[in-house]
């Protein structure tokens, strides 16, 4: 590829800038602004509707209007219709009181929906007190939006005062089309976000952390449980590492996960996401037609991804740090595949690089103590089990189908066991058309910190995958070519690349970045 000329990247620069240009009118005190293409939510039909505020010197006698704004965002979101909109404005709102200080929407419509956003560029800050169950109910609600909003524990109150337990909750009553955007959800004791029944659920460029239970997670479903969720630029880290004011050493929940979810119809797709330093498993997923793209599961004290559903897929996903640094033998694994009571379930692989320092364990396990078959394909991973006694394990009746993947275990003679035969390096390229043995050459592998696997020169992983099933492009959204590399990451020298710092606001007020490649050399 040829490279470009700058004075071409600097007309598509001017040209995008140019074209993206919004603006949006600042309220006038007493005036409800109309709103801009650049404010309306993202991919969600909004109807005319009215705009409310709360704000921390306002009054619930008032008329909700920015001039006269509602004191508290509990108050103000039950006086909500569809179509309308609730902004609470900066500051630090305290919610103790059950059940008035819960926000509780009401559902919107199909071409009308309700949103509750905290002000753009001074995002405020709940604050639970008095072991509040939640600060955001979404149960039985429809067609509602959440977005711009830090939920926390009130960390002025001492004593039992400051427990406070969830930051978003649906129980009891199915929800769906639920949008959850732009939150940061912390130092809560039990799940950042609670969720039994829900169909229709985005949660985007969410953040959270420190949650004593878990992350994301809810008990068992009463109505086909998680359906048609998208988890999107999001991180979910942390989980188990406080409770009720502590370090979570005494959280009653052994092993709170980033997502750990119960049997749910699906589908769920991960994508562009981390989930690290969880004191349980980093993606733990229940649900039939789960994929997980692009993501990053690092350091989880426990199981990186586990897959229990049918039809389930992992693509361009980095898994490493078994055990976040703790040397102590333990029973988890970087991957594990268990399809409970379910026959021939169909699982895949492709493009993913795992790493294991711990070791004392398999790396990935299918099936353990099992006779029930299921259908593995996997296709241009890395397997690199540093540490002794890692290999493979794949039930006997499971049909196990493995090309183009590398292997590093250096400490181990197994590979990798399916049923009664065991491959080893003399052996592996029997198992399936271009399967190595070899150091992958990462550039930083690492234990409880965050490392660096891209790969460097000369590694054997370069070149040596196959496009057949394989995403076209890699952890990064680099393009693969018609070689592409094993692992999630497609080899690139970081000269031959570059990036305008750039992004561009389209109708619905998303920010994306642009990027350009001038040439690529491998």
């Amino acid at each position: 590829m040829r490279r470009m000329h700058c004075a071409v990247v600097l007309a598509l620069f001017l040209s995008l800038t140019c074209n993206s240009t919004t603006t949006t009118t600042p309220p006038v005190a007493g005036k409800t602004p109309v709103p801009t293409a650049a404010t309306l939510p993202n991919e969600t039909p909004v109807a005319a509707g009215n705009t409310y505020y709360v704000a921390t010197n306002g009054n619930n006698a008032n008329a909700g209007d920015y001039g006269h704004p509602w004191a508290t965002p509990g108050y103000g979101s039950r006086q909500l219709q569809p179509g309308d909109t609730l902004i609470i404005l900066g500051g630090r709102y305290t919610l103790s009181e059950y059940d008035a200080d819960i926000i509780t929407p009401p559902s919107g419509a199909a071409g009308a929906w309700i949103t509750i956003r905290g002000e753009t560029g001074n995002r405020p800050v709940l604050v639970g007190r008095d072991n509040l169950l939640t600060a955001i109910n979404l149960s039985g609600v429809q067609y509602v939006r959440v977005e711009n909003l830090e939920i926390t524990h009130d960390d002025q109150a001492t004593g039992e005062a400051l427990w406070f337990r969830e930051g978003v909750e649906i129980l009891g009553a199915p929800a769906a089309h639920i949008v959850l955007q732009d939150l940061y959800i912390h130092h809560v004791d039990e799940f950042g976000m609670n969720f039994q029944d829900v169909e229709d659920l985005q949660i985007l460029n969410c953040r959270i952390e420190y949650a004593g239970f878990g992350a994301l997670g809810g008990p068992l479903g009463e109505h086909g449980g998680w359906r048609n969720v998208t988890i999107r630029g999001s991180l979910l880290a942390w989980s188990g590492h406080y409770y009720q004011g502590g370090d979570g050493s005494n959280r009653p929940y052994d092993r709170p996960d980033g997502f750990g979810i119960e049997p749910s119809q699906g589908p769920i797709l991960i994508e562009d996401t981390r989930a690290e330093h969880n004191y349980g498993d980093g993606l733990d997923s229940k649900a039939a037609n789960t994929t997980i793209r692009r993501a990053i599961v690092a350091n989880n004290s426990c199981d990186g991804v586990k897959l229990w559903g049918a039809n389930s897929r992992v693509e361009n996903t980095l898994i490493y740090g078994r055990g976040d640094g703790n040397p102590d033998p333990t029973p988890w694994a970087a991957i594990v595949i268990e399809p409970e009571g379910q026959t021939n379930a169909r699982f895949e692989i492709v493009n993913v690089t795992v790493d294991d320092a711990l070791g004392q364990n398999y790396l990935m396990y299918v099936l353990y103590g099992s006779d029930v078959p299921a259908l593995l394909t996997i296709r241009n991973v890395i397997f690199s089990g540093r540490g002794e006694n890692c290999p493979i394990y794949v039930n006997a009746a499971s049909v196990l189908t493995i090309t183009h993947s590398l292997f590093y275990l250096p400490q181990n003679e197994t590979l990798l066991t399916h049923g009664e035969t065991t491959y080893t390096c003399a052996n592996i390229a029997s198992l399936g058309a271009g399967n190595l043995c070899g150091d992958p050459r990462f550039v930083q592998p690492a234990w409880g910190q965050t490392g660096n696997y891209h790969l460097q020169a000369g590694s054997p992983a370069i070149n040596a995958g196959t496009a057949t099933s394989a995403p076209t492009i890699d952890l990064e959204n680099h393009p693969r070519d018609a070689q592409p590399d094993i692992g999630a990451y497609e080899y690139w020298q970081p000269s031959s690349w570059v990036y305008l710092p750039l992004t561009v606001r389209n109708l619905q007020g998303n920010i994306t970045g642009l990027r350009i490649a001038a040439s690529r050399v491998k």
